[in-house]
């Protein structure tokens, strides 16, 4: 009876332990329901001051697609490790929003965002947005607003959350809803030659110079779709061996435009785990060391967990990523001002470049941490932005779906 006692007395202090474990990113997810997602897209509130809860307009819509992939991610490798039904809900919920990105448009292209011509906050959004050049349209009689001048990063964070979310979450409407979204994805992509067009005939981005990028929506089309194997199959062919021409650049330069690692990263993510050929596996393997190599010392947590799934386990650098997501919660959540300069803590090897990593407590406060700079200096805004929680959620749950001890 006492080992009975002992044994039930340990399950229980588990599940307690388990809970209070995850309350941190199960409100940061509740608040991203409450205050981020807008049909489905993730943007973030702007408050009437640092200290206020008043929400008086939101910002960053730009980027709508490319963080509702990532947060579609995040709650499907939540789903895998808890099977929580608010999970599934949420992931419903991004999809949606996924799905109005390309209904918007009229033909399948990608917008960056897209709202009610009657909310509240259009103007002022359009207004930040303008840029992006702004279009209409109307759907189930009601009057939408978009964004375009869609970029890769844009399409490459979407499909991100596609392949993961088609692979990590077994709910049949979810992987109907996935292969739906992806085949329109490519089939547009496919059939434009793989440049992205507005409506005003203008080309904003092409994904011709990125074979490791067409390879990648290829696989994941693949995996979705078997009308896409063939494609993917001869791409592969004459594309595989190039696949780190780009990064080869990319990594002379560690600092500057740094989102490119993130984009490399996510995109090597499902090319390389749902490649089963031996030459085409290594070489992907291969590029990805190329980058890995230059970030493996930035104390990147997201960058650490997609090399746990590439490359199995190590001590060190799973460690690190329990001490990263740790020090992540004592960040401010809104995008106070910093400025390192001067600061002996952090010698500088440029006007804004630190010689060396900054710790996470002290990096600048922004959108998605781990596609800023470490090296960063100075930035911020007027502590009234709230960034998401995004760049926590995805790297502590993937962490709980393969294994990383992050209690």
């Amino acid at each position: 009876m006492k080992r009975i006692a002992a044994f039930v007395l340990c399950v229980l202090c588990a599940a307690l332990s388990a809970r209070a474990d995850e309350r941190d990113a199960n409100a940061i997810s509740q608040n991203i329901q409450t205050r981020h997602q807008l049909n489905g897209l993730i943007v973030d509130p702007v408050f009437a001051s640092p200290t206020s809860e008043e929400i008086v307009g939101y910002s960053r819509a730009g980027d709508a697609a490319i963080w509702t992939g990532h947060y579609l991610a995040a709650e499907s490798f939540r789903y895998q490790a808890t099977r929580s039904p608010e999970a599934l809900a949420n992931i419903k919920r991004s999809l949606a929003g996924i799905r109005l990105l390309l209904d918007v448009t009229g033909n399948d292209l990608l917008a960056r965002f897209a709202m009610p011509a009657s909310w509240k906050y259009a103007s002022s959004v359009t207004e930040e947005e303008r840029r992006h050049c702004v279009y209409s349209r109307t759907l189930n009689g009601e009057t939408w607003l978009w964004f375009g001048n869609t970029s890769r990063d844009q399409y490459s964070g979407v499909f991100f959350g596609l392949g993961t979310a088609y692979d990590f979450v077994d709910d049949p409407q979810v992987r109907t809803e996935v292969r739906a979204l992806v085949t329109r994805l490519l089939d547009y992509l496919i059939d434009n030659n793989w440049s992205v067009r507005m409506p005003n005939g203008d080309i904003s981005t092409t994904f011709a110079g990125r074979p490791e990028q067409r390879l990648n929506f290829l696989a994941i089309g693949r995996h979705a779709n078997d009308k896409f194997a063939s494609s993917y199959n001869l791409a592969r062919i004459f594309a595989s061996a190039t696949v780190g021409s780009a990064i080869v650049v990319e990594v002379l330069e560690e600092h500057d435009s740094y989102f490119k690692f993130n984009l490399a990263t996510i995109n090597f993510f499902h090319l390389i785990r749902t490649e089963g050929n031996k030459t085409y596996r290594g070489r992907y393997l291969n590029a990805y060391q190329i980058l890995r190599r230059t970030t493996d010392d930035h104390g990147n947590a997201h960058f650490n967990m997609i090399d746990r799934v590439l490359r199995g386990a190590d001590a060190r650098r799973d460690a690190e990523t329990k001490t990263i997501l740790n020090d992540w919660l004592k960040r401010p959540r809104r995008d106070g001002w910093r400025d390192h300069r001067g600061d002996a803590r952090f010698p500088a090897c440029g006007e804004d470049r630190a010689c060396n990593p900054i710790p996470v407590t002290e990096r600048i406060d922004t959108d998605f941490l781990w596609q800023r700079s470490p090296f960063l200096l100075w930035g911020g805004g007027y502590g009234k932005t709230e960034n998401a929680g995004i760049d926590y959620l995805l790297p502590y749950w993937m962490a709980r779906a393969f294994g990383v001890a992050v209690d």
